[in-house]
């Protein structure tokens, strides 16, 4: 039979081939004598053959396959082969396995794709990235002939380059618009061209694998060139571009493996400069689905230490994970507790230091740590204020969720006080203690007068914290008048001394307000024992007229609600005095008709 190759034809000859190669599925009809001048392997292979009268050699686990093994017999008869980032991998490989060495001819097959690997491929970015993209392939040869290690230095290197150096299109994975068609011909133009980006690299390693991006990013990372907000934009992008969506498809038999494998990769990649280059809403989403996929404890643990670093920069969305069994409440309160109580141990430990650094001196850091401190007190009574609508939520891990922050992170109460009436809204079965109890975690003197004005009309709450409500609402009007009345020649000293006006008012205001409230208690016995009001009692109802109009109408109310609902309503009085709550608009009901007027909402 004549000809080279059956199959394929490379070209057409006289002269009778004498061996048959079979790889794979195809067989390849050759002739002895060109491939014994190139292949150290083939010419041990042949001579076996000779000596058992063999025509025929069957080469198994031949690298890169027949596309390979047709380059290198090209090769050997001459031929000119057109080696690329695409096949030159194989070809160097299936060489390799022919053992076409300098020992048998100068300047053979391996000398020569070295040479083109060196002086080309490995000095340009894109085929850098598509010949380690070809390796995977082709291991263990490929990892072997350190092709993998050279491709990943390379793209390593070049990913440290200054920004303004770059003359290499960085954005192979989509069409080269003319500025970069420019950039790559090294042409200016004349108009300007946009400075590229420190994280111009991150897309286009996006297409690795996540065995070979994590070595990459490894060694991006030893070279110590490359900021930590880069690693982190970079670990962003390819958890986007892997991670499903669904938590189906995250979930699912045939990706759970391989989303687990992902997960734990980027988090043992993320950057160690105490959570500067990843934003908290990030970590919190991987911290997600780290849960989800169920990734080992350490690369759980190792997420929330550093969510912990920077859980002031949270959102209450990004808190609010779905609990796992066997929770049955709807949202992971015990995670969240956990971040919490690691984000103090951090900012405990940061004082300390700075204290031991720099004793009796007032310093940026220490104004930042408060700050960051105001940040989480929001966001914790955001978070209450989002499971406070779980009827399985436990009226313990409210409470404690709620204590976690010292007093000074939550100065204001509005927050706290929504959270606490949609809990009370959500579980109606409360018991009068455990009103007390929650009712006990806010402070009226912190609310707002809008939240004020709602909580004295809140009938969810305890009539004691209703009372004190409008007590401090008082005291804060008696002050404020007191400041107005200054003239503004005094308005210095009426600043410096608005703190005593406010107790001195508060003081005068208590005394009367228990007088009246004993008046209340006595004409309410005498009420139930004679049936009506007697001399006295007139006089203790004479005696509220002290207080300011619209303070009287308030009293008034509660004394017709008092005497409406008996003395199941007068034993709320028993509750905790601390409780300001943020308003839920239309959620109270007011009992007089003149109030029913005067209600107001707050959103």
């Amino acid at each position: 039979m004549c000809g080279f190759i059956v199959y394929w034809g490379y070209i057409s000859s006289e002269l009778v081939t004498d061996i048959i190669i079979t790889v794979g599925e195809v067989k390849f009809h050759l002739h002895k004598f060109p491939l014994l001048s190139k292949s150290n392997r083939l010419q041990k292979l042949l001579s076996k053959a000779n000596e058992e009268n063999a025509d025929e050699i069957q080469l198994d686990d031949f690298p890169g396959g027949p596309k390979a093994f047709e380059i290198c017999a090209k090769f050997c008869y001459g031929m000119t082969v057109t080696l690329n980032a695409y096949n030159v991998v194989a070809a160097r490989c299936a060489a390799e396995y022919l053992e076409m060495t300098e020992d048998i001819d100068r300047g053979n097959l391996i000398f020569k794709i070295e040479v083109f690997l060196t002086s080309s491929i490995f000095r340009s970015w894109k085929d850098s990235i598509i010949v380690l993209q070809t390796t995977k392939s082709l291991l263990p040869w490929s990892e072997d002939l350190k092709i993998v290690g050279r491709c990943i230095d390379s793209i390593a290197s070049k990913t440290s380059v200054d920004p303004a150096n770059i003359t290499w299109s960085y954005t192979y994975n989509r069409k080269l618009s003319e500025l970069d068609k420019i950039v790559e011909d090294k042409i200016t133009p004349q108009e300007k061209i946009e400075p590229v980006p420190k994280e111009w690299w991150v897309e286009d390693i996006c297409e690795l694998d996540i065995d070979l991006y994590k070595r990459v990013m490894i060694t991006v990372k030893s070279k110590g060139r490359m900021d930590g907000v880069v690693i982190g934009e970079a670990l962003k992008i390819y958890a986007v571009r892997w991670l499903p969506d669904s938590v189906d498809a995250l979930v699912s038999d045939a990706h759970a493996w391989r989303n687990k494998s992902l997960v734990e990769t980027i988090v043992c990649l993320l950057p160690c400069d105490n959570g500067v280059g990843c934003s908290c809403s990030f970590l919190l989403k991987l911290l997600k689905v780290a849960i989800l996929v169920e990734a080992d404890e350490s690369s759980r643990g190792q997420l929330m230490k550093s969510i912990g670093l920077k859980f002031h920069e949270a959102s209450v969305k990004d808190l609010l994970i779905p609990a796992r069994f066997p929770q049955n409440t709807k949202y992971d309160v015990d995670l969240v507790q956990d971040l919490l109580n690691i984000y103090k141990t951090n900012i405990k430990g940061s004082c300390d230091v700075e204290v031991e650094e720099k004793k009796d001196k007032a310093n940026d850091e220490s104004i930042l740590g408060q700050m960051s401190l105001l940040n989480v007190g929001k966001l914790v009574d955001g978070y209450l204020g989002e499971i406070a609508h779980d009827p399985n939520l436990s009226l313990s891990s409210f409470v404690d969720l709620s204590q976690s922050i010292p007093e000074f992170a939550r100065p204001n109460h509005d927050g706290l006080y929504r959270a606490i009436d949609i809990y009370l809204k959500e579980h109606p079965s409360l018991t009068k203690a455990e009103r007390k109890k929650i009712c006990g975690l806010m402070d009226v003197k912190k609310l707002t007068v809008e939240a004020s004005m709602h909580a004295a009309q809140n009938e969810r709450l305890p009539l004691r914290v209703v009372v004190q409500v409008l007590y401090f609402e008082q005291v804060r009007a008696a002050s404020n008048a007191r400041t107005l009345g200054n003239s503004p020649r005094n308005s210095t000293n009426t600043h410096v001394n608005g703190d005593k006006e406010c107790e001195k008012s508060r003081g005068e205001s208590c005394q009367s307000l228990n007088n009246q409230m004993c008046h209340m208690k006595v004409r309410d016995k005498e009420f139930h024992k004679n049936g009506k009001l007697n001399k006295s009692s007139k006089n203790s109802r004479s005696g509220m007229q002290l207080l300011p109009s619209g303070s009287r109408r308030i009293f008034d109310k509660l004394w017709i609600v008092g005497k409406g609902q008996g003395e199941n309503r007068s034993s709320e009085t028993s509750g905790s005095s601390n409780s300001p709550t943020s308003v839920v608009p239309g959620d109270t009901k007011s009992s007089g008709s003149s109030l029913r007027h005067r209600r107001l909402s707050i959103s």
